[in-house]
């Protein structure tokens, strides 16, 4: 037996759409990069072009199949994605915290601050996979977009974050697989169901009940920080922010893996750094905080919010999209606890309905596209 050494996986495809010259073993259908046992080259005749292939290696060739006779498959983990997704949603949580417990620090600051982490973090991934910094032709402006609207998600969001009670912005942002399925209707020409015409209005009447809008719920509202109108300007950040992550979403899907992951983050943090600092200077904001304690959030906030990214796209690798996006609600009870523990702030029962009503809206829409693509691969094995 010798040693095939294991690669990056499908989360990160070869630049410009060329396969590597030899391809990486996998195990259970994940980026493993961990080395797999693989028949020494003395077991086929020599000359032999004739190879055997299996499905768990998308039909790779037999000496470098994690399933080729005398191999032992190595048994993955049980729940070691959705442990990887709830890891996920509390470091997401945790850099939420730190961002309310900041002061005097002006949101699209923090957000320049986070663009400077991921391009830390993505800069010599570009260079080991050769990918480039401008991608592909025929698939910049779709990058340019993607970058545009994750940026400005990014923003909205982190100023939600400091408008409003922190369970409310969370609780709002899992409206985002709902926005999805409605732009990839229109966009993609993907199906839109009766059941996502449902989930929609679901989600639509949880946001209601968070913002509480005057007009529905009378003059005196109860259960906000600060005045209405900082929290009504907070929910309306989050809205935004919401349809631009989804937008994103729908562009990603757009370009398919024909990009590399890494070269989507490197846009999304490059326009995002230089759109903060243009608005920094416009806004007059640009100012260092005075505290040790707040310089020390502001860097926790980027390596939380990049390790909180990291294991999301580990779970994603190694566990089917629909479970991950279920067990991401997880975010939601995080908010909760931290936000009754760290910020002294009882959510309202106004706030309980509004997040049960997105919360089921959002688990809806994730085991329908989930049962979707299940029917189709067992379509597509017949």
């Amino acid at each position: 037996m010798v040693l095939c050494q294991g690669g990056e996986g499908d989360a990160a495809p070869a630049a410009g759409g060329k396969e590597p010259e030899m391809p990486p073993c996998r195990e259970d259908g994940a980026s493993a990069v961990q080395p797999c046992l693989c028949p020494a080259s003395g077991v086929e005749a020599a000359g032999d072009e004739q190879r055997r292939a299996c499905g768990c290696c998308s039909g790779m060739s037999w000496p470098c199949c994690c399933e080729a006779p005398g191999t032992k498959k190595k048994a993955a983990c049980p729940g070691l994605g959705l442990f990887y997704t709830i890891l996920s949603a509390f470091l997401f949580s945790v850099a939420s915290l730190f961002l309310k417990k900041i002061e005097d620090v002006h949101s699209v600051e923090v957000s320049a601050f986070r663009c400077v982490f991921q391009m830390a973090f993505v800069l010599p991934g570009l260079i080991y996979y050769k990918t480039g910094f401008l991608g592909p032709k025929g698939k910049r402006i779709f990058l340019l977009l993607r970058g545009c609207f994750g940026s400005a998600a990014m923003v909205l969001l982190y100023y939600a974050y400091q408008a409003m009670p922190l369970a409310d912005a969370t609780v709002i942002t899992f409206t985002s697989p709902v926005f999805t399925s409605l732009l990839a209707w229109i966009f993609l020409k993907e199906k839109y169901s009766l059941w996502d015409l449902l989930f929609t209005l679901f989600a639509i009447t949880g946001v209601i009940l968070i913002a509480r809008p005057p007009f529905l719920f009378g003059a005196r509202v109860t259960g906000i920080e600060g005045s209405y109108t900082n929290h009504l300007k907070g929910t309306i950040a989050a809205i935004i922010s919401t349809v631009s992550a989804a937008s994103a979403i729908v562009l990603l899907r757009k370009v398919g893996k024909s990009v590399h992951y890494f070269l989507s983050i490197w846009y999304y943090a490059v326009i995002g750094l230089i759109g903060c600092v243009v608005a920094l200077f416009v806004l007059n904001e640009w100012r260092l905080p005075y505290c040790g304690r707040d310089r020390v959030f502001l860097i926790l906030i980027g390596l939380l919010g990049l390790g909180g990214q990291i294991f999301l796209t580990k779970a994603l690798q190694i566990e089917k999209a629909g479970p991950v996006s279920v067990m991401r609600t997880m975010d939601v009870v995080f908010a909760f606890i931290l936000q009754v523990l760290f910020l002294n702030h009882l959510p309202s029962w106004w706030t309980v309905g509004g997040a049960l009503c997105v919360v089921a809206s959002s688990s809806g829409t994730a085991i329908r596209k989930w049962r979707h693509s299940v029917k189709k691969a067992k379509q597509r094995e017949i």
